[in-house]
């Protein structure tokens, strides 16, 4: 085997990049003088990972309007990049997340001789359950960040190795409250919210509009209130023009990323499905999970749908943790009630926060595992093979 295998890997949009730059790390370790290019984020790239096209290329929302309009070039850029990793031949390649993308990708390398690797389980569990039968052609290994997939996959006849969530590791068990209050300029007895409307320009479209004006309730509700809003940069331009439309311009501060300081900061989040949610969650955050998209996107999804929950923090627990409104169920009014109860518990229900971050910490230690080491011994015997 190589000294310093060449990887190929593609990670799309922010918690892709964050993903492969966790497992960059291991890989580094591993091997020093590791080469990987492919299509990458500025935590990919801060490793030294050569980013053929950047990552935001990928990030699309639902899978039917927005994928349709931007399909010719998304697959422009799956067949350049297809044809040049088949010239080049890298002894993996790696598909990080954006399973739309790398599943098929993937597929063709590996029938091509390429060894390949998805890390991230897609969620066959939650949704869209014929995925099993692209998986098993499409990856010789599974990286799967929850426990309970490899065993599912295994009956399916998909290698899998668990390697627990890289964000377990990265969130403290204990969060600095309050170094993060200071570093974002809060006192300690501020009553602070955390709104984010999540990171591709579809989600803003879609469910900033009526997490704002949520917001706007909660502030004529609550007026000591302060509002925070951590925009991935660009976006940020975007969100700050919805928040002037909302008429909250002076109450609601925007900043550019540091999500994570933000989610260690609050006292409740109101949040849009997906990664960051298990992100709130590992902060031990209470929330109130919304969601939005285009209606056809729904109806498509909600057919596909296995589970009651959306959420992450609800998937992994079994059972509504915290509030989840999806589609038409998020109202602005709905949403500004659902974040104003866990508001009040903080004063007048303190126990049933105790509870929730209790569960919540369960859960962060059930997540926690040497991920970087794992991953990279995982694709080690890959390569090996």
């Amino acid at each position: 085997m190589a000294s310093h295998p060449r990887i190929a890997m593609v990670a799309g949009e922010a918690s892709g990049d964050l993903l492969a730059g966790l497992l960059l790390d291991g890989l580094q370790a591993r091997w020093p003088e590791l080469q990987a290019k492919g299509i990458g984020g500025p935590q990919m790239a801060r490793r030294g990972f050569e980013c053929l096209w950047p990552s935001e290329k990928l990030a699309v929302h639902g899978y039917s309007m927005e994928v349709l309009r931007r399909l010719r070039e998304l697959l422009g850029i799956r067949k350049q990049l297809r044809e040049r990793l088949l010239r080049e031949r890298p002894g993996v390649f790696i598909g990080v997340d954006a399973p739309d993308f790398n599943l098929g990708l993937e597929a063709d390398l590996r029938a091509a001789g390429i060894k390949t690797v998805h890390f991230v389980c897609p969620s066959i569990w939650a949704w869209r359950a014929e995925r099993v039968e692209k998986i098993r052609r499409s990856a010789d290994h599974v990286l799967c960040i929850f426990p309970f997939e490899p065993e599912l996959l295994a009956k399916h006849g998909i290698a899998a190795t668990y390697v627990g969530h890289p964000l377990a590791n990265v969130i403290p068990r204990v969060p600095d409250r309050a170094g993060a209050r200071a570093a974002l300029g809060f006192a300690p007895e501020d009553e602070v919210l955390a709104i984010l409307p999540g990171s591709r320009s579809a989600e803003v479209q879609y469910i900033a509009p009526p997490f704002f004006s949520a917001a706007a309730l909660i502030h004529q509700a609550r007026p000591a209130t302060k509002f925070i809003v951590p925009a991935v940069p660009l976006l940020q331009a975007r969100i700050e023009e919805l928040v002037r439309s909302a008429g909250l311009e002076g109450a609601v501060r925007v900043v550019t990323g540091q999500s994570h300081t933000v989610l260690a900061a609050c006292d409740a989040t109101l949040i849009a499905s997906g990664t960051a949610t298990l992100e709130a969650a590992l902060f031990k955050r209470p929330m109130v999970i919304g969601y939005h998209m285009h209606p056809l996107s729904w109806w498509l999804m909600r057919r596909k749908q296995l589970q009651p929950w959306v959420g992450l923090p609800n998937i992994l627990c079994g059972e509504f943790v915290v509030p989840e409104l999806i589609q038409d169920a998020a109202t602005p009014e709905a949403l500004c009630a659902a974040t104003l109860q866990w508001l009040q518990a903080r004063e007048q229900q303190p126990e049933k926060i105790q509870a929730l971050e209790q569960r919540f910490d369960a859960l962060h230690e059930s997540l926690q595992r040497n991920t970087s080491q794992l991953a990279a011994h995982a694709i080690e015997k890959v390569l090996a093979a």
